[in-house]
C-alpha cells in the first residue's frame, strides 16, 4: 500500500505569558516530537483525554498552525505554510459541532462554493455541476443549497460539513468528534456515511474522538496520546482488547460499559501532569501502578510491541 500521510519529528511548542519586550516566561510543548505513517484508504483514530495534543495535531495537519519542528508529507510530497491552497486540495477538516462552523451570514450553496472557487477556480457552471454530485453523495436535497445554516438539524448540518470538506477535493479527512454532538440514531446514519465515502472516493480519515466504542467500530489502527506524546499504536481490535500501555488500559477500563460498575483509576493522580512544569521520564508515572525508578527519569522510546502494535513504555503491559 502506499503512504497518503507521513510525519517525521512533529512536534508544536507555544509561548506562554509573553511579555511585550523579552524573552517569554514560559514554554508549553503540546505535541512532543512525532514519527507516523498513514496508510492511503486507512482509517487511524486518535483518542486520549483533553489536554494530550489531538486538536494541536489535527490543526498542524490541516495548516491551521505552523509545526515548531518536522515536517508533513502527503502522497509523497511535502508541505509547508508558504501556499495555505496546497493543503486545502489535499486535507480537510470536518469540525465537531456543525452548525457552529458554518457562516451563518452565508447560504449553504455559498459556503460550499468558497473550496471550489478559491482552491480549483471553477466557473459558474462547473461548480453547480460539482455542488449536485456532492450533495447526491451525502443524500441531501439540492433545494436546501438556499436556505441558511440554523435552519438544519444537527445531522444536517453535519452533512453540508462533510460536503464542503469534499468539494475541496482531498483525499485525506481530519473528522474531529464528527458525531459526539449528534444524537445516537444520528451518529449511526453519518457514521455510515462517511464508510460509503470513504468507499466511493478512496478517501483516508483520522478520526479523532473520545468514544471508545465509535473509535473501535470505525478504524484500522488507533494511535492513543498522553500529554502531547504517542504512547500506542496498533491495530483497532488489538488496542484495547491487549493494549501494552498502562495507559490504554486505563482508557478502556474508564469507558462506562451496561453491567459494569464504575472504578476509580489506577495510581494516585488522576490528572494529566502541569504542562509548565513537566516531570522527567515517563509523563504517566505518576498515575501507573508499575512505575519504577527508571521510568520516573528517562523518556521511553515507542518500540514495537508484537506484531503490528508499538508502545512507549518501560514495562509493558503482558498478554
Amino acid at each position: 500500500m502506499t503512504l497518503a500521510l507521513r510525519l517525521d519529528n512533529l512536534s508544536k511548542t507555544f509561548t506562554v505569558g509573553k511579555p511585550l519586550f523579552g524573552k517569554p516566561k514560559a514554554l508549553v510543548r503540546a505535541v512532543r516530537p512525532m514519527d507516523l505513517e498513514v496508510q492511503t484508504g486507512e482509517t487511524l483514530g486518535i483518542v486520549g483525554e483533553s489536554g494530550c495534543g489531538k486538536s494541536t495535531l489535527a490543526r498542524m495537519l490541516v495548516g491551521l498552525i505552523p509545526p515548531s519542528t518536522g515536517s508533513i508529507e502527503i502522497d509523497g510530497a511535502a508541505l509547508d505554510n508558504a501556499d495555505p491552497a496546497v493543503f486545502g486540495r489535499r486535507i480537510q477538516y470536518v469540525f465537531q459541532d456543525p452548525i457552529s462552523s458554518l457562516n451563518p451570514r452565508k447560504t449553504i450553496r455559498q459556503i460550499i462554493e468558497v473550496p471550489l472557487k478559491r482552491l480549483h477556480g471553477m466557473d459558474r457552471a462547473a461548480r453547480a455541476a460539482r455542488i449536485s454530485e456532492i450533495f447526491a453523495a451525502v443524500n441531501l436535497r439540492e433545494e436546501f443549497l438556499d436556505r441558511y445554516p440554523h435552519e438544519f438539524s444537527g445531522g444536517q448540518a453535519q452533512r453540508i460539513g462533510i460536503a464542503r470538506a469534499l468539494a475541496a477535493n482531498a483525499s485525506i479527512l481530519i473528522l474531529d468528534e464528527p458525531v459526539s454532538a449528534l444524537d445516537v440514531s444520528v451518529q449511526a446514519q453519518v457514521l455510515n456515511l462517511l464508510a460509503d465515502l470513504k468507499a466511493e472516493f478512496g478517501l483516508t480519515y483520522l478520526f479523532i474522538t473520545h468514544d471508545l466504542a465509535v473509535v473501535e467500530a470505525v478504524s484500522d489502527r488507533i494511535a492513543v496520546l498522553y500529554f502531547g506524546t504517542l504512547v500506542e499504536l496498533g491495530r483497532a481490535e488489538r488496542i484495547f482488547n491487549a493494549p501494552k500501555h498502562p495507559y490504554t488500559r486505563l482508557l478502556a477500563g474508564s469507558a462506562p460499559v451496561v453491567g459494569r460498575p464504575l472504578t476509580a483509576p489506577e495510581g494516585r493522580e488522576t490528572e494529566l501532569p502541569d504542562p509548565l512544569n513537566p516531570p522527567p521520564g515517563c509523563a504517566f508515572a505518576a498515575r501507573c501502578s508499575r512505575a519504577t525508578d527508571l521510568c520516573r527519569t528517562q523518556e521511553p522510546r515507542l518500540t514495537r510491541q508484537g506484531e503490528d502494535q508499538f508502545a512507549a513504555c518501560h514495562h509493558p503491559l503482558e498478554p
